[in-house]
């Protein structure tokens, strides 16, 4: 896809595109994709890129090898004796946010595609995207307690509000192994599917989203994570004024045109 081409030469991730879809590959898998500095900083220059591109549709990321992104490479925060210690509140606005904030703001749907492990930050970013679909068998875990820390990259949001107050205190307190279909079951997902399907089914949600007006799914989306914010009468006031942008796309006349004509 044109506006791609300085994206072609990245160490930690790849980036291919083609007919309006982006597929970004976190590629690590010798440290199952953990987040290195080079990581973050390819992102940082894919995601521009790809925000501008004007035939995007949608944006598909996964993991190289066994793993999805196995969160912070913590070789990396190996200190040498007498050095400082990093600021992790400085690190998170520095990195992950920016990279959360960049996958939502994003106006096409974005689909993770959770191929293995996912921990950490990797589980954050996963559920930072708008449909996740995991490999069945494929684990997530927030073990942020194990360390004295607490979840991040959106965690402490996307997971009190995909599985309740309840559910996410004990997952985050716990920090135990998820399986995907766990994952499915409790609604932290979208789906599980069996490894021999999981490609296919991929490949299927993405064709069904192209067979939507882009437009419309950009106003999903937006109304969509709006109703965080929003009372109930604000997310009406909302849904009108989103409908009426939709009502003036030649797509949804066209459509509607074409369903009358078939009766």
């Amino acid at each position: 896809m044109q506006g791609l081409e300085s994206l072609t030469d990245l160490e930690a991730i790849k980036v291919a595109g083609e007919n309006g879809v982006v597929r970004i590959t976190l590629n690590r898998p010798e440290r199952l994709n953990s987040f290195s500095k080079t990581m973050h900083l390819e992102l940082k220059q894919a995601l521009a890129a790809i925000k501008r591109l004007k035939d995007l549709r949608l944006l598909v990321l996964t993991g190289e090898g066994r793993g999805f992104c196995a969160g912070q490479d913590l070789e990396e925060r190996r200190i040498p004796e007498g050095e400082p210690r990093p600021d992790l509140g400085d690190s998170l606005k520095n990195t992950y946010s920016p990279l959360v904030s960049a996958l939502r703001e994003l106006p096409v749907p974005t689909i993770a595609a959770v191929n293995g492990v996912a921990a950490g930050a990797g589980a954050s970013i996963a559920l930072a995207c708008d449909i996740v679909i995991a490999k069945r068998g494929a684990k997530m875990t927030f073990p942020f307690s194990h360390l004295g820390l607490v979840p991040d990259a959106g965690a402490t949001s996307t997971l009190v509000r995909n599985i309740g107050q309840a559910r996410a205190m004990a997952v985050a307190m716990l920090g135990e192994m998820i399986l995907a279909e766990e994952a499915e079951q409790m609604g932290l997902i979208w789906s599980a599917v069996d490894a021999d399907q999981f490609e296919d089914q991929v490949e299927s949600t993405i064709k069904n989203l192209l067979g939507r007006p882009a437009l419309g799914l950009e106003l999903i989306k937006r109304s969509m994570y709006q109703a965080y914010e929003n009372s109930f009468a604000e997310q009406l006031e909302l849904e009108s004024s989103c409908q009426k942008l939709a009502g003036r796309n030649p797509e949804f006349w066209d459509r509607v045109n074409a369903f009358l004509n078939k009766k």
